[in-house]
């Protein structure tokens, strides 16, 4: 009956707080390790099923930890935080890890490989250059307007303005200093995106459900190459509406007494997955508006009866549905006959 059956651990950067049960249910064992000891005593001990919070570095300790013969499933926090009893501490909260591994229809986060997060740590880069980039343009627009130099909306509109700033004589020197220092920034953003632009490019043409993905309306190949980066395991969901509502592109449930209560979309799951198939949702909605390419019968119906917006968020879920087949099948898409454009144009 001492026999350990399931340990839950909290995870730090330097101190891991560990709670054991046996086959009654009953604690065992109660302990802290420093970061370096962990390995040597899970060497030792026999092979158990270990429930980890899915954090920063726990795909790691599950990779280490099933190398020695154990059994890892790494756990939401949201689903985890209903067990805490009392109080916040790691104790607490190693104790419910191991409680709440024990539910059976608990739901586990699969364990990514290095390749896998190699690939989204190229996504994190690429993202944080992109903020860097608007951040730095909305910076030089902002110091030019204080000198009456203006530019009209969009990126390329400030090489051309940083070219009047240079040219400008009436600047005072320090300024004209600063913006040449905020010119060359911006051309190494530049570069640096181009660069990361073009392995992640090379990612999506080496992988073949990537290549099949962006053949969907509104995904393309940075849609298609989050979808395979950000779901290594998509036969884990039971269905395309699970995958949906894991986006977050499923309306909230404020159901109760026999009537149902639908409110606004979860916004759950990964934003930058949920924003990249809302703005190419709204994008594909933009042509069918201008005349362009063609439509399905569902989505004319649903432009005459709701608002552009909303009807973006609706074409989303249905294209995170569509992806999740293909990527649960290895089927390609086949596109559908449908009336031209024009019908909705109106």
């Amino acid at each position: 009956m001492d026999q350990i059956i399931r340990i839950g651990i909290d995870t730090s950067k330097h101190v891991f707080q560990l709670h054991g049960v046996n086959a009654a249910e009953e604690p065992v064992l109660r302990k802290k390790l420093r970061r370096q000891d962990l390995i040597a005593f899970f060497t030792k001990l026999p092979p158990t099923v270990i429930g980890i919070e899915a954090c920063g570095g726990s795909h790691h300790w599950a990779r280490l930890l099933q190398s020695l013969g154990h059994q890892v499933k790494m756990l939401p926090p949201q689903y985890v935080k209903p067990y805490v009893k009392r109080g916040k501490n790691d104790a607490a909260d190693a104790e419910a890890l191991c409680e709440a591994l024990s539910r059976p229809s608990m739901r586990f986060v699969p364990v990514k490989t290095p390749e896998q997060q190699a690939a989204l740590m190229l996504v994190g880069l690429r993202d944080r250059l992109i903020r860097q980039r608007t951040q730095l343009a909305n910076a030089i627009r902002g110091y030019a307007a204080e000198f009456g130099l203006v530019a009209a909306k969009g990126l390329g509109k400030i090489e051309p303005l940083l070219e009047r700033i240079r040219d400008d004589d009436t600047l005072p020197p320090l300024a004209r200093e600063l913006f040449a220092m905020q010119a060359k920034e911006f051309a190494q953003l530049q570069t640096r995106l181009e660069e990361v632009d073009d392995k992640l490019m090379a990612w999506h043409r080496a992988d073949a459900c990537s290549r099949r993905l962006a053949k969907i309306p509104g995904v393309g190949p940075i849609g298609a190459s989050l979808l395979v980066m950000k779901t290594p395991a998509p036969e884990a969901f039971r269905s395309a509406r699970h995958f949906a509502a894991w986006l977050g592109l499923t309306p909230k449930d404020h159901s109760t007494a026999g009537k149902v209560r639908l409110g606004v979309i979860t916004r759950a799951g990964d934003e930058a997955l949920r924003s990249v198939l809302v703005v190419g949702a709204t994008a594909v909605i933009q042509q069918l508006r201008r005349g362009r390419g063609s439509a399905s019968p569902w989505l004319i119906e649903l432009l005459k009866r709701k608002p552009p917006k909303l009807a973006a968020v609706a074409l989303a879920n249905k294209i995170a549905r569509i992806a999740w087949k293909l990527m649960v099948t290895g089927e390609g898409y086949k596109a559908s006959a449908a009336p031209p454009a024009s019908a909705c144009a109106a």
